[in-house]
């Protein structure tokens, strides 16, 4: 390449051009950051985000941080991070096979859960009842790039990196929602929302079977015989269906799976629900790190000295706390923990320790 004539970035960015559809998002066209800055010679802007999200604290902390298992002690069982990876490749795949941007998916993908709770969803539950109904992890994730990280500094990402990270959650709803202000504004982003719950589908059931909380017989049958009855069956059957369903409606690009898929689908989820997430062994677990959580939380309101003294291990700048409520404050740094950093501090603060 003759590097005279423009920066390794102008080139690949040309490259995009002649090759992504019209309906994914280029590079060059993006709406910018919130804080204007230089372009980078070599990368291009997703390209940067997605460098700035993997080498971020919050995205080392996601290793000990639960999927579904609480502190699996188990080599081969999801933890935030494994699940943040395989949502990051099905994105690529997809994107990929729909001529969309590769680097804008993974990056929204590698960032979704930066601001997931420990302890999963009873993290999230916790918080909920005691700092606020309205908290949410996908919320949380974009307070995490937007300010936590780098010192309270942020990490400045692009407007559609950050709106398909907010955008990215569903819970127990549809996969895409009817309010089209719950929407990514990027097809990438769409995406994303898609990967999520087809990662989550495939690795859920995975642990599940290897944790003999259910068992591949208990699978419900149109959901073997449509899906598959192996994770990697599964996993290729929802990949491929969302990519040849997927079509141009009108001016607009429908990202979509078929009937019979969405329908084994939902048909799984709603098994996961009823016999994983809510089983008695789950569940009794789930129960636990709730009330750690929520008594780490009321301990914190009655001694915020204790609390400030700690913040250092988040790398979370007196500058931040300075401008925002104790319980703010409070939940932003329960939010960052790991697992095992709550079980270690709950041990600290509520665990006599015995004279030797």
């Amino acid at each position: 390449m003759d590097k005279s004539s423009g920066s390794i970035r102008e080139d690949f960015e040309n490259r995009e051009a002649n090759f992504i559809s019209p309906y994914g998002m280029l590079s060059s066209r993006s709406r910018g950051r919130m804080n204007e800055e230089a372009p980078c010679p070599i990368r291009t802007s997703y390209q940067k985000d997605r460098d700035r999200i993997v080498f971020s604290n919050a995205f080392r902390r996601l290793k000990h941080k639960t999927q579904v298992f609480l502190s699996p002690l188990g080599d081969h069982y999801r933890t935030r991070l494994t699940h943040t990876l395989e949502v990051a490749e099905i994105a690529r795949t997809v994107s990929r096979a729909l001529r969309l941007n590769e680097d804008l998916a993974e990056a929204i993908a590698l960032g979704h859960d930066l601001g997931h709770t420990p302890f999963g969803h009873s993290g999230e539950t916790g918080l909920k009842e005691i700092f606020s109904p309205d908290f949410c992890h996908n919320e949380q994730s974009l307070r995490v790039v937007d300010v936590l990280e780098r010192h309270g500094r942020g990490l400045n990402l692009t407007y559609e990196v950050r709106d398909g990270i907010l955008k990215h959650s569903k819970g127990f709803g549809d996969i895409m929602p009817s309010d089209p202000s719950e929407i990514a504004c990027t097809v990438e982003g769409r995406i994303v929302r898609f990967s999520d719950i087809i990662a989550y589908l495939n690795h859920d059931l995975d642990d599940a079977i290897r944790s003999g909380v259910v068992t591949e017989a208990q699978v419900p049958g149109d959901c073997a015989e449509i899906l598959g009855r192996t994770h990697s069956q599964r996993a290729t059957a929802m990949i491929r269906d969302l990519i040849y369903s997927s079509e141009q409606k009108g001016d607009e690009f429908d990202l979509k799976l078929s009937a019979p898929v969405a329908a084994a689908m939902n048909t799984l989820r709603g098994f996961l629900y009823e016999n994983v997430y809510r089983s008695e062994r789950v569940h009794a677990e789930f129960i636990k790190a709730k009330k750690m959580i929520v008594e780490i939380y009321s301990y914190f309101l009655e001694n915020p000295e204790v609390m400030k003294r700690k913040l250092a291990s988040m790398e979370m700048s007196a500058d931040y706390y300075q401008d925002v409520s104790l319980e703010r404050l409070i939940c932003d740094f329960i939010a960052s923990m790991t697992d095992r950093y709550v079980l270690n501090l709950y041990n600290d603060i509520f665990v006599p320790t015995p004279l030797v």
